[in-house]
């Protein structure tokens, strides 16, 4: 058989470069079509890149740790004899890239909100920088020149995101508002006069940071890095948006009695159930449609409002890590679409099986913290979205009822509904509006409604 390169795969409109993880496959081992070679790590999922058809793993062009570029030599595949022949850059060589690689669930900290102005694909240097990169730079306000000032340890010095993220602590803003490293703002300061406290602060050691020492049967667990991950995301939103939350209570009686009436021929007529996850997205992306400054992303001092309502939806795995597969175009779905991609999503975010596209481009998350018993919670934004909504647990509580013979204590379902917003841009009218705009429609379901 003819020598085949395998490429490293497109995995997404925004995924430039992925990390080697671990090679399932040494060179000469037998492997069959499908069968996975190797674990690579992007921004956004991880994944398996498997065999294109039956050979035998002539070469492996990469290690493992390695940081790969989209469309880069990986690895050659031949048959038993063979030997593996690396051609130029240029080779005309048969070159496969697989169009499916296996992906695993993982958080998408790579959409950050910008803060600084648009970093080029590639600097003055010939340096090449991933989207990645520039996402951070733009949201830290990293100027091209300080880019080309990192040294990098990527392949031919190319800046990752651990260079940059390592950078970051070290620059300090100046008194004019310009940025500097700590290194040369500390050389352009000038000398404090020498004073016995001053001397001896100098000469005392930097004061490190305290370690948590273990008790007896401690155990110690490293991160995974899906963990890790998720929280550099929440750090970073924390730290990028003013956070504000706020809550309604709602009588979702008349939606509990319409799922209870119409959940058993659903599942016998579909073979899925109906969850309330599907009759929440529908609701706030009613309301989006009413309210769009919800629907927006900031870049420094610009707003972007977003044409298209991708509903995220946070969705714990059996690991205990998190994901958002996204809903795309929620607005155009009706009840049974909404149904059946919430519902597909769902199984393969559980299974590992989410493509890179179906974790990315969300315009506003939902997550439904009920699930598991909580009456409500205070969510983090998913940047670079400015809101996100908790559902909280469905309780039979006494409430209040009106009547035309006066008012009346009755046991209603109820729920209470947390809408944390970006402050910098969503004020507390527009984001108390929408919370109770999303309360109200789902109040006013009809318990007539067909799916």
């Amino acid at each position: 058989m003819a020598q085949i390169d395998i490429l490293l795969p497109k995995m997404g409109e925004s995924v430039a470069e992925a990390t080697i993880i671990k090679w399932l496959k040494n060179e000469g081992d037998r492997v069959e079509a499908d069968e996975p070679l190797v674990e690579i790590a992007t921004d956004k999922v991880d994944s398996e890149v498997p065999a294109p058809q039956d050979g035998i793993l002539l070469k492996r062009t990469v290690q493992e740790g390695d940081v790969v570029q989209v469309g880069q030599l990986i690895a050659q595949l031949g048959a038993a004899g063979d030997t593996a022949q690396v051609a130029p850059a240029a080779h005309a060589a048969p070159a496969v890239e697989h169009a499916a690689p296996r992906v695993q669930a993982t958080a998408d900290p790579s959409t950050m909100a910008s803060g600084g102005s648009p970093v080029e694909r590639s600097g003055p240097s010939g340096k090449f920088y991933s989207p990645l990169v520039r996402n951070i730079a733009e949201s830290e306000g990293v100027t091209m020149e300080e880019l080309e000032a990192i040294e990098g340890s990527g392949q031919g010095g190319r800046v990752t995101k651990k260079d940059l993220l390592d950078y970051l602590p070290k620059r300090v803003e100046t008194s004019n508002g310009e940025t500097e490293t700590a290194v040369s703002a500390v050389a352009k300061a000038p000398a404090p006069q020498p004073t016995p406290t001053t001397t001896q602060a100098a000469t005392a050691p930097a004061a490190a940071p305290s370690e948590i020492k273990l008790a007896p049967g401690d155990e110690l667990v490293e991160m995974d890095r899906m963990r890790k991950l998720i929280a550099d995301h929440m750090v970073m939103s924390k730290r990028t948006s003013p956070h504000v939350t706020s809550f309604v209570e709602a009588d979702v009686t008349n939606l509990v009695l319409w799922r209870n009436k119409v959940k058993g021929a659903f599942e016998k007529r579909e073979g899925e159930k109906i969850t309330f996850t599907p009759i929440f997205i529908m609701a706030i992306a009613q309301a989006i449609k009413e309210m769009p400054l919800i629907n927006i992303q900031v870049n420094g001092d610009k707003i972007i409002k977003k044409k298209d309502i991708n509903i995220g939806m946070a969705a714990a795995l059996p690991s205990g890590n998190l994901i958002v597969p996204v809903v795309r175009n929620a607005d155009r779905l009706n009840l049974m679409g909404l149904a059946k991609a919430v519902n597909d999503l769902a199984n393969r975010a559980r299974n590992g099986k989410l493509s890179p596209d179906e974790v990315s481009g969300g315009t506003y998350t939902v997550t439904n913290v009920g699930t598991f018993g909580n009456v409500l919670g205070t969510p983090i934004i998913n940047q670079p979205q400015v809101a996100i909504m908790a559902m909280g647990a469905i309780k039979k509580k006494p409430a209040v009822l009106e009547t035309p013979t006066g008012d009346v204590i009755a046991v209603r379902h109820m729920m209470f509904l947390s809408h944390s917003y970006d402050h910098r841009v969503v004020d507390g009218a527009l984001g108390g509006k929408f919370v109770r705009r999303v309360a109200d429609i789902l109040e006013g379901w009809s318990i007539d409604t067909e799916i």
